[in-house]
């Protein structure tokens, strides 16, 4: 570059050693312009890389210092950058003298660190550490690929990422990348790699314009230093050697084992620990690292496993500044460590520490203290284990990387009471008792095979001539509820919605039976929902079916509405009685509001007002008489605005009846249904043109209860726009019968119906109802069924969460979904079925697998060491293998020490029908067989017949199983205890003890040293071998001296 030429010349001229700077404004000798130019090059500040640039340059600034002396320690807005990477402007005056640049500022990918050693920062607005403008070149994909949306995003998201980091956000210019922010003092600015993904940047190796790059890859990055391995030390080791070249053996070792470079060699062979900079460049993997240098052409540098660091934390001092000092694991050693039940791990202050003198906050990070076997994870039941701060805390006293958080999402939220505890009588009425309903419902089974398996899946079946009684069973269960005392403010609201859903499915699907056949219309209860209606009768014309159903939900609608009238007309705080009868009217409370107008003596609104929503030729002449009263310049300023407003709703206008006014959606769908529409309107006409006017924004969003009627405390955080009341999904079901229904997902989320977003217990109950009577199929609510069984096992009802898992439909994508989720459940929550017999017998009822329940046992108890239960279920359970090597390795030894033989007999004789199935039967449960059948046939009377009635052929039986002992020593090797080599040498010491016994009568001195043989290759105590020994050599003396004789 051209300020690396001009740099030169001042250069050569700067060789004086003179440190003192001496100027005249007359002549100058050129000894005293040598010492002057000297000492300007000093106090120049240095940069070394060639992609780094400053503004003003160097040569300026050395210019600018000769003209007028003192303006390097005042350069103006002093600027420093890199190419491709960024920049960053230093605000105001900067003293810029003999600055080593490359050290103080690092441009790394998104990220520039100014005075990375915390030691040689200056305080703040001093040196470098002042205010700045950082300019940051984000290396996104083509901003042909993204629309102006997607822009917004990535520009919000980098506002936010420089929030968080105490800078101040100035601009995004999505043309060139450049993110501006201003920060008050240095320490390190960037995106994490989090921030990174979410911004989806570009791959490290497309980097536009990278330096190295533009220059052929001749210069490696000023961030990496590459270690160029000594050949004279390489020539001596191992690799050269064995023929190979160590330099290419040594860059392999690197890129394959980075954890064990942890230590360099200096150029004179020593090792010398060197500090890796926790950057951005060296939180890449090994891989990265070395493609990116040998795409540079560098040598590989020597790769270094992070130091794990213990962070001496203050919880009162949350300057960014000063983030506290890190005790290394290097430098750890020796410390010792306390726990407390408040602040964790914290290490003891009787002892000095190599970083700091005070001691009053040094605490150890837990995560890191506790290594590679503590990680953030979920449990069972929704437990979520972190060292976190505690969700929801704003305490920053408990915010301590040292203390292990466990905490638990509220999943059984909907059996806790006022007092957040957990009520039996909710647990039994919530899930005991309507899944006791659900069961008594008729049921068709599916027997579906899982290997040698066989699972029955359910079904409810009904008709809807049943749904009436079954939607009363339900509706019974949620009184129940309702009259628990010490509820929360919100469940009662969350209750009586799902009361008034059940009644809604009964009116819109239930049928009845009409002259011997069965008609979709609920007819039971019509004199209580409508006064003026006669009991149904068989000869009722069945043209007037839709219309029957029609008044029912009218009667529904009125219901459910009643309170919110009421409330809304006590709440009145003027007498206003034309307001009185409209709010009545949008309750459908006629006689009340006929009542209320004879009462003040207006007879014809009276009149009027009995007419309401009924012929349509009433509507068209108020209609009419109110146009007439507009053509004709009627100044309405001498109506009441009340009484034009009864007016608008009795001619059917009801969007000018409601201008001013908010209705909530089900009064304004029954205003549409009783006021506009005709009288002979089916259902699913008033619901579609609901739908209508809702999609062109002309009627209420039919909100969720829980909003609609609240605000409830809890959950307002719940609901989208895109999810709305399980009634309104109800009713555009019941009009879309006919077709396929599309929102079926969002009509049974949990948040159509109540504000817990993991609350599933009702509407699964209705989902398989309304399925039984067949309004819809569908295989696709997996995450309604999940969502029950999470409840279920939250509150240790381990057996009807098998019993909801058996219900869900089967797929032929996933033919064993059922058989995983049951052994799952079986698995992890194996104390809670096995500790209470009412859920073991019900499991075993529904028809899972006895196996299954044996594996799932045995391998409880053997995670907790209780080896003979494990045993036992893995008997039970079929597995012989790993039964067999239980037996061998934990029980069989205690048994036989503990001389329970008949036990051992029979665990061996169990496992040997299936010998075949089993690995190293002989050299493992058979040993045991061969003993007491050995031992049997040397108890034997001599006088018996046996198979072994010579010495010789006992000596050979005895020989067989020492020899089956030292084989099964030697596969088992380390995995038998120290009691199971004491019950083997015990085998051996009874056999020979047997042997021996009969080898005194009748037998040659040959074949009693034989026998001597064998025993010394038995698995015996050398003790007893020395016994053995000394009484063979004394048969030895004596067979010697009987052969001289």
């Amino acid at each position: 570059m051209d300020f690396e030429v001009e740099l030169s010349r001042f250069k050569l001229v700067c060789q004086s050693p003179s440190k003192r700077r001496r100027t005249s404004p007359t002549n100058i000798s050129s000894s005293s312009s040598c010492q002057v130019l000297s000492e300007i090059c000093a106090s120049l500040p240095t940069l070394k890389s060639s992609d780094f640039f400053t503004k003003p340059s160097l040569i300026e600034l050395a210019t600018r210092e000769l003209i007028n002396p003192g303006y390097c320690c005042q350069v103006k807005d002093f600027t420093v950058g890199r190419v491709g990477y960024g920049c960053v402007k230093f605000m105001g005056e900067t003293d810029v003298r003999q600055l080593c640049l490359d050290q103080i500022i690092k441009f790394n990918r998104h990220e520039v660190v100014v005075y990375e050693d915390e030691s040689t920062k200056p305080v703040i607005g001093q040196g470098l550490n002042k205010l700045a403008e950082v300019t940051l070149v984000v290396q996104i994909r083509s901003i042909t690929d993204y629309g102006e949306d997607r822009l917004r995003e990535v520009a919000r998201k980098l506002k936010l990422s420089t929030e968080r980091q105490g800078a101040y956000f100035i601009s995004f210019d999505p043309s060139n990348g450049e993110w501006k922010f201003l920060v008050h003092h240095f320490s390190r600015f960037g995106l994490t790699e989090d921030d990174e993904e979410d911004i989806t940047m570009e791959d490290m190796t497309e980097e536009v314009q990278d330096p190295i790059e533009m220059n052929g890859g001749a210069v490696s990055d000023i961030d990496e230093e590459p270690a160029i391995a000594d050949p004279t030390l390489l020539s001596h080791s191992l690799p050269a050697h064995l023929g190979l070249d160590p330099v290419r053996m040594k860059e392999m070792r690197m890129l394959m084992f980075p954890a064990e470079e942890d230590e360099a060699e200096d150029s004179n062979g020593r090792f010398s620990h060197r500090k890796v900079p926790y950057n951005k460049e060296n939180m890449r993997s090994p891989l990265q690292k070395s493609a990116q240098k040998m795409i540079h052409g560098s040598s590989p540098t020597v790769i270094q496993k992070k130091p794990l660091a213990l962070l001496e934390y203050n919880p009162r001092n949350l300057d960014l500044s000063s983030p506290g000092n890190i005790l290394m694991t290097q430098q750890n050693k020796g410390l010792y460590l306390k726990t407390t039940k408040r602040d964790g791990f914290k290490l003891d202050l009787k002892h000095e520490t190599p970083i700091t003198g005070s001691h009053s906050h040094n605490v150890v990070d837990a995560a890191l203290f506790m290594g590679r076997s503590f990680r953030v994870g979920w449990g069972p039941n929704g437990v979520l284990v972190h060292t976190g701060a505690p969700v929801g805390s704003s305490d920053p006293q408990r915010m301590l990387s040292s203390v292990i958080n466990l905490e638990k999402v509220a999943i059984d939220k909907v059996a806790r009471d006022v007092d957040n505890k957990v009520r039996e009588e909710l647990v039994d009425l919530c899930f005991g008792s309507a899944l006791n309903l659900h069961k008594e419902i008729n049921h068709e089974t599916e027997e579906i095979n899982v290997g040698s398996f066989k699972i029955k899946l359910l079904k409810v079946v009904s008709n809807r001539l049943m749904l009436s009684e079954i939607c009363r069973s339900y509706i019974g269960i949620i009184e129940k509820q309702l009259e628990v005392p010490g509820l929360s403010s919100s469940a009662p609201v969350v209750f009586m919605h799902q009361a008034m859903v059940w009644e809604l499915i009964k009116v819109l699907f239930s049928a009845r039976e009409i002259c011997g056949q069965s008609k979709s219309v609920e007819a039971d209860n019509v004199e209580d929902m409508m006064h003026d209606k006669k009991e149904g009768s068989p000869e009722e014309d069945l043209e007037a079916l839709p219309l029957i159903r029609r008044a029912e939900f009218s009667c529904w609608l009125q219901e459910s509405v009643c309170h919110r009238v009421q409330g809304e007309v006590s709440s009145l705080t003027e007498l206003n009685d034309l307001e009185h009868m409209f709010l009545l009217l949008t309750g459908r409370q006629l006689d009340t509001a006929v009542e209320l107008a004879a009462s003040r003596g207006d007879v014809r609104l009276a009149c009027l007002l009995s007419q309401a929503g009924g012929s349509t030729v009433n509507r068209s002449d108020i209609d009419r008489q109110l146009d007439l009263w507009r053509v004709n310049g009627l100044d309405f300023n001498f109506i009441e605005r009340d009484r034009v407003r009864l007016y608008e709703l009795l001619a059917g206008n009801i969007q000018g009846a409601l201008q001013g006014i908010k209705v909530d959606w089900k009064r304004f769908l029954g205003l549409l249904m009783w006021y506009q529409l005709s009288p002979d309107s089916s259902l699913p006409i008033v619901f579609r043109t609901y739908q209508q006017l809702l999609d062109a924004g002309r009627a209420p969003y039919p909100l969720p209860v829980y909003i609609d009627e609240g605000p409830v405390e809890e959950a307002v955080n719940c609901f989208k726009e895109e999810h709305f009341d399980l009634a309104y999904y109800l009713m555009l079901l019941h009009a879309n019968e006919e077709v396929e229904f599309g929102y079926l997902k969002k009509m049974f989320s949990a948040c159509s119906s109540t504000y817990d977003p993991f609350d599933y217990h009702m509407i699964w109950h209705q989902r398989a109802v309304l399925e039984a009577v067949g309004i819809f199929q569908s295989n696709d609510l997996h995450v309604l069924d999940m969502g029950l069984v999470s409840q279920l096992l939250c509150l240790g009802q381990c057996h009807w969460a098998i019993y909801v898992v058996l219900h869900m439909p089967y797929r032929d994508d996933f033919p064993y979904l059922q058989a995983t989720v049951i052994r799952e459940i079986l698995f992890q929550y194996c104390e809670a079925w096995t500790t209470q017999e009412q859920q073991r017998q019900f499991i075993e009822d529904l028809g899972i697998p006895l196996a299954w329940l044996h594996e799932a046992m045995a391998v409880y108890f053997n995670y907790y060491g209780d080896s003979p239960k494990a045993l036992e279920h893995f008997l039970e359970c079929g597995n012989w293998q790993r039964a067999h090597s239980i037996f061998i390795t934990s029980v069989a030894h205690s048994l036989f020490l503990s001389a329970k033989h008949s036990e051992i007999w029979r665990l061996a004789t169990s496992m040997e029908k299936h010998k075949s199935e089993i690995e190293d039967w002989d050299l493992g449960a058979q040993i045991y067989i061969s003993f007491y059948e050995l031992r049997n046939s040397l108890q034997e009377d001599n006088n018996t017949i046996s198979e072994m009635d010579t010495l010789k052929s006992k000596n050979e039986a005895c020989r067989d199983f020492f020899s089956q002992l030292n084989g099964c020593l030697g596969v088992w090797g380390s995995r038998l205890p120290v009691d199971a080599r004491v019950a083997y040498s015990k085998m051996s010491e009874e056999i020979s003890y047997l042997l021996l016994s009969d080898s005194g009568e009748g037998s040659t001195r040959e074949t009693q040293l034989s026998c001597y043989d064998t025993i010394f290759s038995s698995p015996m105590p050398e003790d007893l071998r020395s016994c053995h020994l000394q009484d063979a050599v004394s048969l030895f003396t004596c067979y010697l001296s009987e052969a001289t004789s």
